[in-house]
């Protein structure tokens, strides 16, 4: 091929990957109009929930429960970025509460006077610890390819006991150390605030435009620049709204700083890494992937570590909310929450699709029902069933989306 004649392909490609923001508009509502409705329901159903709480107690829509949220909502959405990731593989992991747990177990015993250990050194080594709990469920798994329901299950029944071992006679054991509890209990002056709003939609920008001008130079088809900006511009707004709410109480609580890195870190690594897309592929159809040479036994190791990771680093959220730690620590309704969380943010519960994102606004659905309903004074027998209730629903908008974009040819 001739210097010209390559030089008029390149051209070629470059003028099909522009995507005009009108063609953009109208492919999105193709999408939509075929099933593929992405986090539409759950940013409706979350203006429904607001709405109706509002209306029944006026303290709803307040900046006090704001923050309050936003700490409540911390641990099991760091459980459920950890579920997001087994669930695109198709797989569950029923022993994350127990697992969350012996990491604030552990982290809290290791903390305990008079020997006590460093912060960094307990929660190290507990982390350490969960991550090898992930480890030789993922092996199981793999090696024996027993069913991860049945491997994690056991996990949730042996990781229990490990528990009221652990704590032994001890009932509560309290949390002494002032970093641990900072944790879920610090909230940043107004200032840090507005500078890890900018600092975060900066860091937003800088990655989606470098994202767009490195497609636009392998002339592959890119989202028109306009709507980069307005995305930009939607999230500072968002950011802005965060922050000035926020600051109206006492300020963004640091464990929201916590989540907000989680996301980016996590996002990054299912997006823009080989691994995140071998996860993906595995999802999307496990033998077409092993034939492709993806070393699929492998990557669900590694999911189920992280799984496992992101358990422990929730279970000392919750214990750093709570300052201490008891034999019921793992238990009542987070391994659901966790689960729900993810599922209701959009994931889906067959493996290949969702968005580590989901774990965020499934979290908030979850809080916010909780909140809304403890604000009400209602039992928690009511709350179970609206809980249920909202996660049926969500598994069956999946279903049907699914359903739809088959019958489009879309899936």
């Amino acid at each position: 091929m001739s210097v010209k004649e390559s030089t008029q392909k390149s051209a070629l490609l470059a003028s099909q990957a522009r995507i005009t923001p009108a063609e953009y508009i109208q492919n999105y509502i193709k999408r939509v109009s075929s099933g593929d409705l992405g986090s539409i329901p759950i940013i409706l159903g979350l203006l429904l929930i607001a709405v109706i709480f509002q209306w029944q107690n006026e303290n709803f829509l307040t900046a006090r429960n704001f923050v309050n949220l936003i700490v409540q909502m911390a641990g099991i959405t760091t459980i459920a970025y950890g579920v997001v990731f087994v669930l695109l593989l198709g797989e569950i992991d029923l022993s994350i509460g127990y697992v969350s747990a012996v990491a604030a177990v552990t982290m809290t015993l290791l903390l305990r006077e008079p020997s006590g250990w460093p912060w960094y050194a307990a929660m190290g080594l507990a982390l350490l610890a969960v991550a090898g709990i992930g480890l030789f469920q993922g092996l199981i798994v793999t090696r024996f390819q027993v069913p991860s329901f049945v491997v994690t299950l056991a996990g949730l029944l042996a990781w229990n006991g490990v528990v009221l071992i652990m704590i032994g006679g001890a009932g509560t054991v309290i949390i002494q150390d002032k970093v641990i509890i900072g944790i879920a209990n610090y909230f940043l002056p107004a200032v840090w605030g507005w500078i890890i709003a900018v600092a975060a939609v900066g860091g937003f920008a800088v990655v989606q435009v470098r994202h767009v001008l490195n497609r636009q130079r392998h002339n592959l088809p890119v989202t028109p620049m306009v709507i980069v900006i307005a995305q930009i511009v939607g999230l500072a707004v968002l950011s802005g709204i965060v922050v000035y709410v926020a600051n109206q109480d006492r300020g963004v609580p640091f464990v929201g700083v916590i989540l907000l890195v989680f996301l980016a870190g996590l996002s990054f690594l299912a997006t823009r890494t080989p691994f995140g897309r071998y996860v993906y592929a595995v999802g999307g159809n496990k033998e077409a992937a092993r034939r492709a040479g993806i070393p699929v036994e492998r990557i669900r190791v590694i999911v189920f570590m992280i799984s496992s990771v992101m358990a422990g680093f929730g279970g000392i959220i919750l214990a750093s909310r709570l300052r201490s730690v008891d034999t019921a620590a793992g238990g009542g309704n987070l391994l659901l929450n966790s689960i729900a969380a993810a599922v209701i943010g959009g994931t889906s519960l067959f493996g290949g699709s969702g968005r580590v994102s989901s774990a965020v606004l499934g979290a908030l659905v979850i809080a916010s029902v909780e909140n809304g309903m403890g604000l009400l004074g209602l039992s928690s027998g009511v709350k179970f069933v609206v809980t249920g209730l909202v996660l049926l629903i969500a598994v069956l908008v999946d279903a049907l989306s699914r359903q739809s974009r088959s019958q489009s040819g879309l899936a």
